[in-house]
């Protein structure tokens, strides 16, 4: 199957955990690259529901070696707390299914202390943070200023680290936010609890990639959020701290000398987005309001109420460039079944300009969605299982969106399941 990476389009949330459980069981290595426990990748199965924050969603598939990258802000605690989630509910995860590079980075307690504070700090001005830590730790990884997993194996080295860290961070919580510093007896408490359930994982994942490259396995690639939350191709500076982009795949996770034979862009069939920040398609009101119980659009991790709007083609299509997406996975039609028309976001007026282009982040703003309609098809369709006993105008939808968006539409999700996804 060659390297393939499964990635977000848009603004996060798309069902990339769904597809990345679909196709596994193609692949013998799945990665996570980047991002840390602000994911939420929600995964139903034969073990259950689950929202992956932190675990690659391969953990379900018996003989596939799941990876977190150095590239993951590597949170111990919620880690194992996901482990034992789980593994509660049947499913084995061992130092033999599940790796953690020694390279990757520790997301410390004071990180979600600090992003906390910040957003608290900004008010109105915030960026949407799900307050998992992750800005903070990002910031602190380029400032080289974190301790990586790897030191969790020579504790005499690592105690040394960590009361230089200690006294240098505690200057930032006491006198920029007027704050209680964090005590040496809660951090090495934290350690203690959290840290060595996970020393058994920790290895050189990439004395292992490489291996398993050799040999010709199938390496999956599983990316966290989407091409409009990338820090450099996104919507700056509301987007995540990491490049979410396939580009960043084989650095983040560990094999850079990798070359990714496929790219699959997972795109909803209207659109959605956590957080704040521009987002010219939105609905609002009894609109917006039925679209989102009928998605259930509420945040894997926070829980909250995502905003939610009409399909866009020029973000989409934008996404699908910066992603260099080889196919797409169009999650979520049947949530349109109950439309008569169907919005569609076709073009942007940016300063009573149309534009089919993605604008530079400061335009958006400004920018007025030009919406037209396509036919709805107003039945359920969760139960079809073929592409050619589909509506003709749910086909015609798709087709539709394939033109716009110039990458073939190979996979169509009708329902929450992993059986529910057409093939075309």
């Amino acid at each position: 199957m060659g390297n393939t990476a499964i990635v977000g389009i848009n603004w996060g949330d798309e069902g990339k955990g769904r597809m990345v459980d679909l196709l596994t069981e193609q692949y013998d290595v799945v990665v996570r690259y980047q991002g840390g426990g602000n994911a939420g990748h929600t995964v139903i199965n034969e073990y259950g529901k689950f929202a992956l924050h932190l675990l690659p969603s391969g953990i379900f598939h018996k003989g596939v070696v799941n990876i977190l990258g150095n590239g993951v802000a590597l949170d111990p605690e919620n880690l194992w707390k996901e482990i034992e989630d789980v593994q509660s509910k049947g499913v084995r995860v061992t130092p033999e299914n599940l790796k953690i590079s020694d390279r990757a980075s520790l997301l410390l307690p004071w990180h979600r202390e600090l992003d906390g504070l910040e957003e608290a700090r900004l008010k109105d001005k915030k960026y949407g943070s799900t307050q998992q830590g992750i800005a903070p730790f990002y910031s602190d990884k380029h400032q080289k200023k974190t301790i990586l997993a790897g030191e969790l194996l020579h504790p005499e080295h690592l105690k040394e680290h960590l009361a230089d860290l200690l006294e240098w961070k505690n200057l930032t919580i006491t006198r920029v936010y007027g704050k209680e510093p964090v005590s040496t007896q809660d951090l090495q408490q934290w350690f203690d609890t959290w840290c060595r359930q996970i020393q058994p994982f920790i290895c050189d994942t990439g004395v292992f990639l490489r291996k398993a490259q050799a040999e010709g396995k199938g390496i999956l690639f599983e990316a966290q959020l989407g091409a409009l939350r990338d820090l450099d191709y996104g919507i700056y500076p509301y987007t995540t701290s990491s490049n979410t982009i396939s580009a960043y795949a084989p650095i983040g996770s560990g094999l850079p000398a990798a070359k990714l034979d496929a790219v699959i862009g997972v795109v909803k069939a209207y659109s959605t987005c956590v957080g704040e920040g521009p987002f010219v398609s939105e609905m609002f009101g009894p609109e917006a309001e039925a679209l989102r119980t009928a998605g259930f659009e509420y945040g894997a991790k926070t829980g909250r109420p995502r905003r939610v709007g009409a399909l866009d083609l020029v973000a989409t299509r934008y996404g699908v460039q910066v992603q260099a997406a080889t196919a797409i996975a169009l999650t979520k039609l049947d949530v349109l079944s109950y439309m008569e028309r169907i919005p569609v976001c076709t073009k942007y007026l940016v300063d009573g300009q149309p534009t089919e282009d993605f604008p530079f982040p400061t335009q958006l703003a400004g920018a007025k969605p030009v919406i037209e309609y396509l036919e709805g098809w107003n039945c359920d369709i969760s139960r079809i299982r073929r592409w050619d006993d589909l509506p003709e105008a749910a086909r015609r939808y798709v087709t539709y969106l394939e033109q716009q968006i110039g990458c073939p539409i190979a996979y169509v999700s009708v329902g929450p399941e992993r059986e529910s996804i057409i093939l075309r």
